[in-house]
C-alpha cells in the first residue's frame, strides 16, 4: 500500500519577457527532505527576502520530520508506535487529523488502505534490500496486529492502540500533508504563485509570472525509465495538487514474478493487478495523497467505481503486456479546471 512513484517534472519554466514592462522574477529552490528531493518556484508582484523563505521552508521541514518520520526513533510517531501500552499517548494535533483523513479513505477503501500496516511492511522485506515471501502462518500473525480499527482517536491530540503491538505507518498520506504545509507557509509570507514538489507529489497555487498557467508533466509508469506520458495544465484561478502513487518505483522480481511495496492490508500480500499507476487532482494534497494509495491497491474496477462514486478526478494507469491503457473517471474528463494532453 506505501509508497508513491510516477514523478511529476516541472515543465515552462522559462519566461517569456514582455517589451514593456519587465516580468517579476521567479524565484525556485531545492533541497532534500524525506527520504526525496523538493523542488519549489514562486514568485510575488512585491520584494521578497528570498533568503527568509527558503529558511522558513526549512524549518517546516524540520517540525514535519520530527512528527511524521518513521525512520527517527524520536519522531511521535515512532514514540507512539515503539510503547507498548494500551493507554491514550500524546501526538499532536497534526497526527490525529492525518488519522481522521486516512480512517475515512480505509473504510470506503473496505480495509485495502491501512495506516498499520507497518508490521507487513517490514515482514515482506521493503523496508531493506531483500524480498522475505512470508509463509502463511507468520503472514497471518503479522495481520493479527493490523487494522485500522484497532487504532483509536481520544481526543484531538490523544490516540491509543487496542494492541499492544499496532505500529503505524503515515508515510501514504504524510508527503502529501508535507506539500500542504509548505503551501500554506509561502502564502503565510503573502506568496499567491508558487509550485511546490516534493517527490513528485506537488500543489500549485496562480500563475507564472508570464500569467500563463503552471503546466507539468507526468512519467509513463516504467522502471528505471523517465519518459514524458502527459502534459497537465493546472488552473490559474484556484489551487491544485497533483498525487500519483505507482507499483513500478519499490519492487522485487523474483522467479519471474513481480512483488510490489503496495500491500493490500486485507490479505497482507502485496497487489497483483494489472492497475500500475493512479494520479488523483484535488485541492487538498492530504486528501489526495491517501486517494491515489488506497485506490491504487483496491485495482482498476474497484477503484473506478468508488472514485466515480466519490466524484474524485483520477487519471488511471493499466498496463498489458507492452501497452498502457489509460482511463478517466467522470468527474476528471468532466472537468474544466484540468487540462491533460
Amino acid at each position: 500500500m506505501l509508497r508513491k512513484g510516477w514523478n511529476a517534472v516541472i515543465l515552462g519554466l522559462l519566461l517569456i519577457q514582455g517589451c514593456a514592462e519587465p516580468l517579476p522574477p521567479l524565484h525556485t529552490f531545492s533541497g532534500f527532505a524525506q527520504g526525496t528531493t523538493y523542488h519549489i518556484s514562486y514568485w510575488s508582484p512585491q520584494a521578497l527576502d528570498e533568503a527568509q523563505i527558503t529558511a522558513e521552508v526549512e524549518k517546516v521541514f524540520l517540525d514535519l520530520d520530527k512528527t511524521l518520520s518513521n525512520y527517527r526513533p524520536d519522531s511521535l510517531i515512532e514514540q507512539f508506535n515503539a510503547n507498548a501500552s494500551t493507554d491514550a499517548q500524546p501526538v499532536g494535533e497534526e497526527l490525529v487529523a492525518l488519522v481522521k483523513i486516512a480512517q475515512n479513505v480505509s473504510a470506503l477503501s473496505q480495509g485495502c488502505y491501512d495506516l498499520t500496516i507497518k508490521p507487513l511492511f517490514e515482514l515482506w522485506g521493503f523496508m531493506g534490500d531483500d524480498l522475505t515471501i512470508p509463509d502463511d502462518a507468520t503472514l497471518q500473525a503479522a495481520l493479527a496486529n493490523v487494522g485500522m480499527d484497532k487504532l483509536q482517536l481520544v481526543d484531538d491530540s490523544h490516540m491509543s492502540k487496542k494492541l499492544p503491538n499496532l505500529r503505524v505507518d503515515v508515510s501514504s498520506i504524510a508527503q502529501g500533508y508535507s506539500v500542504e504545509k509548505i503551501s500554506n507557509a509561502l502564502q503565510a509570507m503573502g506568496i499567491q504563485n508558487y509550485l511546490v514538489e516534493i517527490g513528485g507529489e506537488l500543489k500549485a497555487l496562480g500563475s507564472k509570472p508570464d500569467g500563463k498557467a503552471w503546466r507539468i508533466a507526468v512519467e509513463k509508469p516504467l522502471p528505471g525509465e523517465q519518459k514524458m506520458h502527459k502534459v497537465v495544465t493546472l488552473p490559474k484561478d484556484s489551487p491544485m495538487s497533483v498525487m500519483t502513487s505507482g507499483t513500478y518505483r519499490h519492487y522485487f522480481d523474483v522467479k519471474g514474478k513481480r512483488y510490489s511495496h503496495i500491500l493490500d492490508a486485507r490479505s497482507g500480500a502485496p497487489v497483483s493487478h494489472d492497475l500500475v499507476a493512479v494520479s488523483v487532482f484535488n485541492e487538498n494534497p492530504t486528501i489526495a495523497d491517501a486517494w491515489s494509495t488506497a485506490l491504487l491497491c483496491l485495482g482498476q474496477e474497484e477503484g473506478m467505481k468508488l472514485a466515480d462514486a466519490e466524484k474524485l478526478q483520477v487519471m488511471f494507469i493499466q498496463q498489458q503486456g507492452t501497452e498502457f491503457l489509460e482511463s478517466k473517471t467522470r468527474a476528471l474528463t468532466m472537468s474544466t479546471q484540468v487540462t491533460i494532453n
